[in-house]
């Protein structure tokens, strides 16, 4: 699949996923129609459209595959924000907002959080990057339902999903080996994953992203990654979810990318595949 760094148009979307989130889940096909014809005959107040603006990528995959270490090096090159859903959730977790205390049974549960939640929090945050000048994004964590997928085809133009795989070996012991600074928030992982190859599979090795030593002391693990919750995530996600897959497929969206390893290998590879291995170079040059 060729991937284009052009931007195309869209529609703003965080005011109609405020409308949507107002839907009534008895009635939604009808609503989410009229929502839409709402916002194509412009009765929504939408802002100007720049003449161009920066990427407006997707990324799908499996809890623990690595969505936000992938998402994030590829907003700091290419300059636009990294909005991750799971991150939302677990801000609203440590705050004393209504939320939180309905959050966090359904998150150490394994539970998908409901659509209305992740669309409430998703508005807020776009809102709160349109005011500062924001522009293009990449989202991670959302969509992960049909529902969610045709609320965002309705109202943007997604340019790119990328789909990131993983041997589900590898990445049960990427989840239980998770690691989270008590003190300064960074993430790590203790997990050193060696498969070997086997039946025409091919092998893998991924090494350990371990602390430095003033962190060491201080790691902590995530009370939803244990075995148990996340085989649960792997299940849902593979009832629920894998169908996005092959909705953004028919439009001609999806990039599949199998991860061959851990960042060493997977990143370089990620860059060619998307056509941005010449683009990190001449970031650095210029850097």
């Amino acid at each position: 699949m060729a991937v284009s760094l052009r931007a195309s148009r869209r529609i703003p979307f965080y005011s109609f996923l405020s409308r949507a989130l107002s839907c009534s889940s008895l009635n939604f096909e009808a609503d989410i129609k009229s929502t839409l014809f709402f916002v194509h005959n412009k009765a929504l107040p939408l802002r100007p459209e720049p003449k161009d603006r920066n990427v407006q990528w997707v990324f799908l995959g499996c809890p623990g595959v690595g969505k936000g270490t992938y998402a994030s090096r590829l907003s700091n090159l290419l300059g636009v924000p990294h909005i991750a859903t799971g991150d939302l959730v677990r801000e609203e977790l440590n705050s004393s907002g209504p939320l939180a205390s309905q959050l966090k049974e359904i998150v150490n549960q394994g539970q998908l959080v409901s659509d209305e939640i992740i669309i409430n929090l998703l508005s807020k945050r776009l809102e709160a990057g349109e005011a500062k000048g924001e522009s293009g994004f990449i989202l991670d964590g959302f969509p992960r339902t049909i529902r969610q997928a045709e609320i965002l085809e309705g109202v943007t133009d997604i340019d790119l999903v990328v789909n990131l795989k993983l041997q589900e070996e590898a990445l049960l012991a990427k989840c239980l080996g998770r690691r989270i600074c008590s003190e300064c928030g960074g993430n790590y992982n203790v997990a050193s994953i060696d498969i070997k190859g086997e039946n025409g599979k091919p092998g893998m090795y991924m090494a350990p992203l371990l602390p430095p030593p003033h962190c060491a002391s201080k790691l902590i693990q995530r009370s939803d990654d244990t075995e148990v919750v996340v085989k649960e995530r792997l299940r849902i996600y593979n009832e629920m979810s894998r169908p996005v897959e092959e909705f953004y497929h028919q439009r001609g969206k999806l990039l599949e990318f199998n991860l061959p390893g851990g960042i060493p290998e997977s990143w370089p590879k990620l860059l060619e595949a998307l056509n941005l291995e010449d683009y990190e170079v001449k970031q650095s040059a210029a850097a």
